[in-house]
């Protein structure tokens, strides 16, 4: 029995959710189909390859990650099932890929299209769900699609950094605001090297310490810690770090409007003393 993973920038507003996943059913309905979130801002690469990356690394091997986001960038000639470090990913041929997993897959395959098909999601689930099946009978990997096919690579975002300071990018707000930079821990003290540091955002804002836990500061309190994932994030104490502070996200979108404002921060920087 197959172990899939929905992860999408639809919403659940309307029916697509469940659409998407009555065609998993009807295709098989032995699959065991459980939600990462289909709550991903559209157009965020950053932001999807992040989740995406640390959800599935939790996962059982073969699990199959079906990632329904910007399946339109363009009109789909392939969609992409790749297998790597004992996952595989079945995604758009949009550059998402190799953001997911900060570098080329071990093995990617180009799942063909239908040039006669209408081309919709639900479209692109059946052809998905097709080849996780053909999968579980037995199916070799190499049989239901066209090798080492050439796909969209975008490069995934890294911090930038001197030998005093380090800085990143923000690429997620979480449901309580919180503020994750695409710092990790292991940058962070590769780059350090047993030195006092301030973080510094919002032109002013700083922070000197690494907490532990949320509860290391007061109510009302500024803290940084290293999340479950292990990436630098931003908090209050019971409140609300992005939108006291002005913070968001990096996106395409988002870019252009902090050229134009500077009421939005997309940046933190660490300064290594």
């Amino acid at each position: 029995m197959a172990l899939i993973t929905l992860t999408s920038d639809i919403g659940q507003k309307d029916y697509l959710v469940g659409a998407v996943k009555g065609q998993l059913a009807q295709i098989d309905p032995a699959f065991n189909i459980m939600d990462i979130s289909h709550d991903l801002s559209p157009f965020n690469y950053p932001q999807a390859a992040y989740v995406c990356r640390n959800a599935i690394r939790n996962f059982p091997t073969h699990t199959f990650h079906i990632i329904l986001v910007n399946l339109f960038e363009k009109k789909p000639e392939q969609l992409l099932l790749a297998f790597h470090n004992e996952q595989y990913l079945l995604c758009a041929d949009n550059g998402l890929l190799n953001m997911i997993l900060e570098g080329r897959p071990e093995m990617v395959i180009g799942l063909p299209l239908d040039r006669t098909a209408v081309k919709n999601t639900l479209y692109c689930i059946r052809v998905m769900g097709q080849a996780i099946q053909e999968l579980t009978r037995g199916a070799s990997l190499l049989s239901i699609g066209t090798p080492d096919i050439p796909f969209l690579e975008k490069n995934h975002l890294r911090p930038v950094f001197s030998d005093t300071w380090i800085e990143g990018q923000i690429i997620f707000i979480d449901h309580f605001e919180n503020v994750i930079v695409n710092i990790t821990r292991e940058e962070f003290e590769e780059r350090r090297k047993g030195r006092s540091f301030r973080i510094v955002f919002k032109r002013d804002e700083t922070i000197d310490k690494i907490s532990e836990t949320y509860a290391d500061v007061q109510e009302g309190e500024k803290l940084a810690l290293f999340n479950a994932a292990g990436y630098l994030e931003i908090a209050i104490q019971k409140g609300n770090a992005a939108g006291l502070f002005g913070l968001q996200d990096f996106t395409e979108q988002s870019q252009n409007q902090y050229l134009q404002s500077r009421l939005f921060y997309q940046t933190v920087r660490v300064y290594f003393e």
